[in-house]
């Protein structure tokens, strides 16, 4: 596997695309192994995009472009506008909110960080705002899109490792406040320091709150629905994308009246190249792990961390860092996909909740999306507001050790991430 693994590094420092760098650094093992057959990585291939299990994921994508096209987008700013628009930060705490609210909507950072860099990064640049710490902003709050329900992140971890979906899901929510807290206590700071006014002179009444919260009430009951009818038997994991997507259609035809045949045909249009890349990275990592399981390195690589120590916590805290250095050169699906089948049996061995484990091990890979020098919702932002990478990093170390403290003391709070699955599922 050492070969394996220099190839795929060289691979991606070429900047060769990353399911093909993890389908041919993959296929070298078998020429490692000429006594494997070479049907087995198309077999391995074909057989992982047949896994019923996964079938969530493009329908999740689709129905999340759906409620972008339906109109939801602008309901949902309105509504951050009227919860955080007082706070120091101004537009950017409307930012972090809309990134929480949009959570069950996209289910993706990515596409999260590309839209607000669109709809706030101009106004807010015209505020007065810093362009590396806007950019920072829009950014790093998208972390909040992938851990509430549906994150694309949770459903890929809880097919590799047999983990429970519905679980993952509802264990995002409190992870979910706890990182708002910190990125919001962040801006605030950072606000008070240079100037930055609210958006908002006044408190919201009353009236507003209740007509802001009308409008984006059928986003905030989206990821409810997903729980109850997991909970309560209606849908199995892959069933709630469909009913994701019916949801959205109609919520987009018939509440909003704004998915019209353009839009429908444009959310179809965005969801194939976005379906076709998800799935076509995690097609190919199928010849990956396969490597990864002959040659043993889990065992490989638990014995080499109780080597150092077999402490739960302690063996949590080196693999988050190794998840931050990893997030610099790796992309985030690519660690899930890559690193579940390594380190969740070590968890598992040690006693741990997968679930628990889950959680914080997808916000760690999380995090690499927004740091040079390959965080692909970093480029979303920088390119779209024509902001150099050097300007984003020196502005954006504040939000990140933010994120990065939430992240490790999450692992001595396993009841605040595991305290809502329980008490929807049952210990």
């Amino acid at each position: 596997m050492l070969i394996v693994a220099i190839a795929f590094v060289i691979l991606m420092l070429m900047g060769m695309p990353m399911a093909f760098a993890i389908g041919i650094s993959g296929a070298l093992f078998f020429l490692q192994h000429p006594e494997l057959p070479y049907t087995i990585p198309i077999q391995l291939t074909v057989s992982q995009t047949q896994n019923f299990a996964l079938l969530a994921v493009p329908l999740f994508i689709v129905a999340g472009n759906f409620l972008n096209k339906s109109g939801i987008t602008e309901q949902l700013l309105n509504l951050a506008a009227v919860l955080t628009g007082r706070l120091r930060g101004g537009l950017a705490q409307v930012s972090i909110a809309l990134a929480a609210l949009m959570g069950g909507v996209s289910g993706s950072a990515i596409a999260d960080a590309a839209m607000q860099a669109r709809m706030l990064g101009r106004e807010m640049l015209k505020r007065g705002l810093s362009r590396g710490f806007a950019a920072g902003v829009l950014s790093f709050g998208s972390l909040l899109t992938p851990i509430i329900p549906p994150g694309i992140g949770m459903i890929i971890y809880g097919t590799i490792g047999q983990v429970s979906i519905g679980r993952l899901f509802a264990a995002g929510f409190v992870p979910a406040f706890l990182l708002w807290a910190a990125l919001a206590a962040t801006i605030s700071l950072t606000a008070r320091r240079r100037g930055y006014p609210p958006e908002r002179a006044a408190r919201p009444t009353a009236t507003e709150v209740v007509t802001a919260l009308r409008g984006g009430i059928w986003a905030l009951l989206f990821p409810v629905f997903l729980l109850l009818g997991l909970r309560l038997g209606i849908f199995t994991p892959s069933e709630i994308g469909a009913f994701a997507v019916v949801y959205a259609m109609v919520v987009g035809l018939l509440i909003y009246r704004k998915l019209g045949r353009q839009s429908f045909l444009e959310a179809l249009e965005g969801s194939l190249a976005d379906v076709g890349a998800v799935v076509f990275l995690i097609a190919l990592s199928a010849i990956f792990s396969y490597g990864i399981v002959l040659e043993r390195v889990p065992d490989t690589v638990s014995t080499a961390i109780l080597g150092l120590t077999d402490d739960l916590e302690l063996v949590m805290i080196l693999i988050v860092l190794m998840l931050l250095v990893a997030g610099f050169f790796i992309d985030a699906t690519v660690l899930i996909i890559m690193l579940t089948p390594i380190f969740l049996p070590l968890i598992r061995d040690l006693g741990g909740d997968p679930v628990h484990f889950g959680l914080v091990f997808i916000v760690a890979a999380t995090i690499g999306n927004f740091t040079p020098p390959v965080g692909a919702a970093m480029y979303a932002v920088c390119s779209i507001l024509r902001i150099p990478i050097g300007e984003y990093a020196r502005e954006s170390l504040p939000l990140f050790a933010a994120v990065s403290l939430v992240t490790l003391l999450l692992i001595f709070l396993p009841s605040a991430v595991l305290f809502v699955p329980n008490l929807i599922f049952g210990p």
